[in-house]
């Protein structure tokens, strides 16, 4: 019961704090923490309420939350019930990173350095110090095939699909790496690709956000190799 709690209250932040970063990205890093934590308010708040336009968009932002609330609780509830307990922390905080870069990439087509850059970090000390998937020379090597195999396949694709990985999309990639080695990320790859091609080829878009791809094909790889 503890996880759901907690997933639903994690979860239910998530499109507030995308919001934060759609206002100020893109930024350095240091910038970016500061402005999640201390935002800048441009209109007072008696001001803001006033506004009808205003208002619905909070009651938007509500359901909102209030789904994502309830996909992270669900999320946390079968890791819980899935993984080992040593390191389960770590697992469901991997996993709500991953959840909170699926928003902020729909909603500003950007990968925030100040997430994914402690999200490979923190998959090597995961691996370093729990090594429950993986040890930590293993969770090397996925962070480096990762980070190479889509930047070879967009020089390859370059000449007709410019920018197919953006340098956002290549650092998550060597994160997921650093969390699930070499063969999960070749797995996660493939699998965020097909996820990515069939939802745009059914919406018939031609240019979108990746992230969501990867961050739904990493949760759903890490259930089933693990």
């Amino acid at each position: 019961m503890l996880y759901v709690v907690c997933g639903f209250v994690l979860g239910f932040v998530v499109p507030y704090m995308a919001r934060r970063f759609a206002k100020f990205s893109p930024a350095s890093p240091s910038e970016s923490l500061w402005r999640l934590i201390a935002p800048v308010k441009l209109v007072a708040r008696e001001k803001r309420w006033k506004n009808l336009q205003y208002r619905e968009l909070c009651i938007n932002y509500f359901w909102r939350s209030f789904v994502y609330g309830v996909v992270t609780a669900v999320v946390f509830w079968l890791a819980a019930k899935h993984f080992h307990s040593l390191g389960i922390g770590g697992v469901l905080l991997f996993f709500w990173a991953l959840i909170l870069l699926t928003e902020i990439d729909y909603k500003t087509y950007l990968l925030p350095d100040v997430v994914t850059v402690p999200l490979l970090i923190g998959g090597f000390v995961f691996a370093c110090f729990w090594g429950i998937w993986l040890v930590a020379a293993e969770s090397a090597i996925g962070a480096v095939v990762g980070y190479v195999l889509p930047v070879i396949a967009g020089l390859l694709m370059a000449w007709k699909y410019p920018g197919a990985f953006g340098g956002g999309d290549v650092k998550l990639l060597a994160a997921v790496g650093a969390w699930l080695g070499a063969e999960g990320v070749i797995y996660v790859i493939l699998l965020s690709c097909l996820f990515f091609g069939v939802f745009y080829y059914i919406t018939k878009k031609r240019v979108g956000a990746f992230g969501p791809a990867i961050s739904l094909a990493t949760i759903m790889v890490a259930f089933l190799i693990f």
